[in-house]
């Protein structure tokens, strides 16, 4: 399926090379030199499926940028490239609202590859109903009587994993399977600011519905 992908490099051979083999991969790549040009393309006209976004960008850090685009309701997924490798770097980068995280030098053929798993992810065909919830995978929302709640796809998969589970108890380890991405170093932490952000959405919607927690053993829509 072709996909419009956002690719800010502020390295112009690199992104030339990005671009190049998206478009063999039949996608529509966008190119951006920086974070002020990606902020625009994301929130413009175009509908973007997704971003490729640098993390040392001239003008900005990417993990602000993708924040900035969050914000904004950019709901696509979102893959940091780095020359960093450190845990510290992979885990802002997910704190971030990122998707998936690839250290450089890196293979065009594995950019692909998380692409394509991104994008399944965040995609797939959902109908899930649960109380007073509706979870649309098409618009990435949360609707509740017929308020619309934007989600990241993170939040999104998180609700949906919730909301399979029909109130029953989800695992922490199912959650992060669920929620990112395989071999992804996801820290506690990081789970659980996504829950409380979850709840706030929750709230901001109107649900009588928030994610409750049993110590020690999950979660649970209640």
């Amino acid at each position: 399926m072709r996909h419009t992908i956002l690719v800010v490099e502020d390295d112009h051979a690199l992104r030339d090379i990005v671009v190049r083999g998206l478009r063999e991969e039949g996608h529509a790549p966008v190119p951006a030199p920086d974070g002020a040009t990606a902020l625009r393309l994301a929130t413009g006209d175009e509908a973007i499926d997704a971003a490729v976004l640098d993390v040392g960008l001239p003008d900005a850090d990417g993990r602000d940028v993708c924040q900035a685009m969050r914000s904004r309701g950019f709901t696509g997924p979102v893959i940091f490239l780095t020359a960093h490798h450190r845990l510290t770097d992979r885990l802002s980068g997910f704190s971030a609202g990122g998707d998936d995280y690839l250290p450089k030098p890196f293979h065009l053929a594995e950019l692909a590859a998380r692409l394509r798993a991104a994008l399944r992810r965040s995609g797939a065909r959902l109908t899930a109903i649960t109380g007073d919830l509706l979870l649309d995978p098409a618009r990435h929302t949360l609707t509740v009587d017929g308020t619309h709640v934007a989600l990241t796809p993170t939040e999104f998969r998180l609700l949906a994993a919730l909301m399979a589970a029909d109130g029953d108890l989800v695992g922490r380890r199912e959650l992060l399977r669920a929620a990112w991405p395989d071999g992804a170093h996801v820290s506690d932490n990081t789970l659980d600011q996504y829950l409380t952000r979850l709840r706030r959405k929750l709230r901001a919607a109107g649900s009588t519905l928030t994610v409750t927690t049993a110590r020690g053993i999950g979660h649970r829509l209640s």
